[in-house]
Order: structure tokens, then sequence, then C-alpha cells
């Protein structure tokens, strides 16, 4: 934020109090260009949606159940209806919020992003891919939403630079083609790592663009790989399955498909991220074995 406001005096910060010590390198070198609304999500978006019709590139941000489902009606109507280039950041998305309860979880908000026209949906995996895509997400003439994780989250290498719209292939495979979205990246990297010894090794593609869907690739997919297995944190509506799945029935592909995700159910409890990964089979050991039934089904046949 602090670089690419650098070199756009038009770019400005609005936060629903949240943050704190993170923005303060921000908050100094550009003063009222930063602005804390409280805690009232719904004026956060009145007020990224105001300054956008006066010329400003705001970025709205706020943790992601909170930028998203509780300000929905002021996004529809005021940035998304009117397509104004508003940057929404929501913080901490699918389960990263897990003990905090289901007023925290946000493995819906693709789901609601993507349901509005005109809305650039995006999910990064790792702090580079933020660092990569938030810079083009000022060059759109509309509304977007991206995710951001919490703190501490790994790094990963990658055959390819994240570019906005396309999927980012992070390793070379065969037979299996794992696509992801968001921070279960890494799962699936630990989950390459674990087949290893057993000379499974399916290709990874971090599709962290859910809308616009990267088509030209996945036709290639479904034209070059036996299964296609989608991994994501998110209820089965609205999230990277749905929208492959979709893909795949209005174009008359037929591919071998699996989906490893969230249940249409809220996760309740208040358990760790780590159990309801474990719980919802998309944690590394749980690809890893969807990925050993799909490579013993191919062979067999």
């Amino acid at each position: 934020m602090t670089d690419v406001a650098s070199r756009n005096d038009r770019v400005a910060f609005v936060t629903g109090d949240l943050g704190f010590q993170v923005f303060d390198e921000f908050q100094s070198r550009f003063g009222p260009r930063y602005v804390n609304v409280g805690v009232a999500e719904a004026q956060m978006i009145y007020t990224a949606a105001g300054m956008a019709t006066e010329g400003w590139r705001p970025v709205a941000y706020s943790i992601a159940s909170f930028a998203t489902a509780r300000p929905f009606e002021q996004i529809r109507y005021c940035v998304a209806y009117p397509g104004l280039p508003v940057v929404l950041v929501g913080a901490g998305r699918g389960y990263l919020y897990s003990t905090s309860g289901v007023s925290h979880h946000a493995a819906d908000d693709l789901a609601l992003m993507t349901s509005l026209p005109g809305m650039t949906v995006v999910a990064p995996g790792d702090p580079e891919e933020v660092v990569q895509l938030l810079p083009q997400l000022f060059e759109l003439q509309g509304p977007s939403y991206i995710t951001v994780g919490r703190f501490g989250e790994p790094d990963y290498q990658a055959l390819e630079p994240a570019v906005l719209g396309k999927a980012r292939k992070l390793c070379d495979g065969e037979r299996v083609a794992v696509l992801c979205t968001g921070e279960i990246a890494n799962e699936v990297l630990k989950a390459v790592d674990v087949l290893r010894p057993d000379r499974i090794h399916p290709s990874v593609y971090q599709v962290h663009t859910v809308k616009p869907l990267d088509e030209a690739t996945l036709s290639l997919l479904v034209d070059s790989f036996d299964t296609l297995i989608v991994v994501e944190e998110h209820v089965p509506a609205g999230g990277l399955w749905a929208a492959v799945a979709a893909w795949l029935a209005s174009n008359g592909k037929v591919v071998r498909t699996m989906r490893l995700g969230a249940p249409d159910a809220f996760a309740l409890g208040n358990l760790k991220q780590a159990e309801l990964r474990r719980r919802f089979g998309i944690d590394a050991p749980s690809i890893a074995e969807a990925c050993r039934r799909a490579w013993r089904k191919e062979r067999a046949q």
C-alpha cells in the first residue's frame, strides 16, 4: 500500500478501525489519505464510494467477514452498481479467524463477491502474491476484492509470476492437476512433498483470480490431464469449485473432477484452523490421499 500510494497520489486507505500499527508508516507519510471510520463497516463503504466518485482510488480494509457480509448491501448498490474503482480488502478469509467463531469466519466471501456484476475477485496464496497482484488492481476501471492473510504466512516458489486473471503454475506434474485458491495453496504444496516418495507428481495451479476465471488455462488442463482436483477453503457455492464446474458444464467439457473443501454447513465449536482443515479434508495428508486415489484410478483403467 505504501509503495502504491507513493506512486499514485490519488490512492487512499479507509479502515473500519483495524490494522493498528500495521499502517503506521502509511498514516505518517500520507496523513489525510488514511481514514479510520471506526467500527462502522457500512460507513467504510459509503466513504470509499464517495471518495471514488471524486477521483480517488480508495482501498477499504477490514476482516474478511466484516468487509463483505456485513456491508454487502452498501457494496452492491454504492460500489458494484455504479462500477466504482474501489479495492475491497478482506483480511483472514476462510477460517483463519476460526477460534473467534462464525461471526469471523469468511468461507463465503468469494461467493458474495463473485455474485456482484463487474467485481474482480482475487484470493492470493502468500505474501508475495499480494505484493504482485495488489498494484494490478489499481489498473482496473471497476471494483475489486482481494484477500490477505493475518501474519506469518510463508512464501512459496512458483514457476510463473502472479498475473491478474491468469492461473499461476506452482509446479509441473502429470495425470492429476490440482487447482487451488487462497492460502490453502500452502497445504497443497505440502501434499506434493508428501507424495514425492510415492512417485506421484501432480501439477499445481494457484487460481488466485476466481473472477474472471482463466478459461484458457482451464481448457488446456482439461485436454492435458486425466483428473482435476479443486481445493478450496470455502463452502461449495460460489467459490473456485462452483466456477470451474459451471465452466465445464457450459462448455460441454468432460474430465474427472474432485472437490476438496468446506461443507455446506457452519463451522461450530471455535476450533483451530488446522483442526477444521483436517476435519474438512483440506489439510496436506487429505489432499495427498485424494491425489493417490486419482492416480491409482487412472492407472487401473
